[in-house]
């Protein structure tokens, strides 16, 4: 069982549910403060940051395939290099957020984009390192991050199945076994028809680890389904209101959104439950209620059973009405009041 600081990762505990930040601090650090709050408030269980700098995750260059021309993308008419410092999140913000999170009792860790950035969260002592789904095939960047010996938890947008299992065999190379893959659709915002989330128990079954989800979609559905299908974290961009603005603000989840995703993640999971048939022990008191036999006139004794005098009713306490064809025509060997439960011993 992999732990994030003391917090157990698995399908026997609820899932873990990750508030991804980003940039939607909007530069601000109060703001930044108000979104920890927010999380924890919410719920849920960390918070996530992304530890880059413009100059760490691209070059400044605004023309060919620096420049966001796609008129799809949120981000269109920006260069990288100027959406991402936007984006970032200041590094000398990192451990007054970190430290924020303790004390409103939630873990934060961070998404690391290049050698630099693992260096300094080592020196933060983060918990956990996140694989950003545009990473997850920068082998040298997870094995760095995968040599710390912590938690790597890597999300699988775009990867076919053999660059999930390169990055794996990575991280494992290593001699590290605590990984967590997401399930990921690397679209802004995604949709419900492309997020294939029926992936989350191959994904166990082809890499032997725990899954979940990172989650671009709307609302809480995905994620929720997600669960009954093994999930057992599930990742969230967060915001305190999406009229804000922000980078990622029009696919981020609002407070009360994510309180809800908190709650119906955890009901979710409490019901699967396991395999069971027949009444558990809770509903062994409602057997009463069931369809019975039962005596609906008053009979003499040695009058013959008729579909007049005898039928299938509630409460359960008679015999049972799968009996019924086999009791008609049989008399009755004493009077028996109307409202009795029909017993073997009245026949014959």
């Amino acid at each position: 069982m992999i732990k994030i600081s003391n917090v157990p990762i698995s399908r026997d505990h609820k899932p873990f549910i990750i508030a991804e930040m980003s940039g939607n601090h909007n530069h601000s650090l109060e703001r930044a403060f108000e979104i920890v709050d927010a999380a924890a408030e919410s719920g849920a269980h960390a918070l996530k940051l992304q530890t880059y700098t413009a100059d760490t995750i691209t070059i400044d260059k605004s023309e060919g395939e620096f420049f966001i021309s796609d008129p799809k993308s949120l981000w269109k008419g920006e260069s990288l290099y100027n959406l991402y410092k936007q984006a970032f999140t200041p590094w000398e913000w990192h451990k007054p957020i970190i430290d924020r999170c303790k004390e409103k009792g939630i873990l934060c860790f961070s998404s690391p984009f290049d050698f630099t950035a693992v260096d300094f969260l080592e020196e933060l002592n983060v918990p956990a390192y996140k694989i950003a789904s545009f990473e997850n095939v920068d082998l040298p960047l997870i094995k760095k991050v995968a040599n710390t010996g912590k938690p790597i938890i890597v999300s699988t947008g775009m990867a076919t199945v053999q660059e999930i299992a390169e990055a794996v065999e990575t991280i494992r190379s290593t001699g590290n076994e605590q990984i967590i893959l997401l399930k990921c659709t690397s679209t802004y915002p995604a949709t419900p028809e492309t997020t294939n989330i029926l992936t989350i128990p191959h994904l166990r079954e082809l890499f032997g680890c725990e899954v979940g989800l990172s989650d671009h979609t709307m609302g809480i559905g995905v994620s929720v389904a997600s669960v009954a299908l093994g999930a057992v974290v599930i990742e969230k961009h967060f915001t305190l209101n999406r009229k804000d603005g922000g980078v990622d603000s029009t696919f981020s989840m609002e407070p009360k959104e994510m309180n809800s995703l908190v709650i119906e993640t955890e009901r979710a999971w409490q019901a699967l439950g396991k395999i069971n048939y027949g009444p558990t022990e809770k509903e062994k008191a409602s057997l009463v209620f069931r369809r019975s036999l039962y005596v609906v006139e008053d009979i003499k004794a040695g009058d013959m059973i008729t579909e007049k005098n005898v039928r299938s009713i509630r409460p359960g306490l008679g015999l049972p009405p799968k009996f019924f064809d086999l009791v008609m025509g049989k008399r009755v060997n004493q009077d028996v009041k109307r409202g009795t439960g029909l017993s073997w011993e009245m026949l014959g």
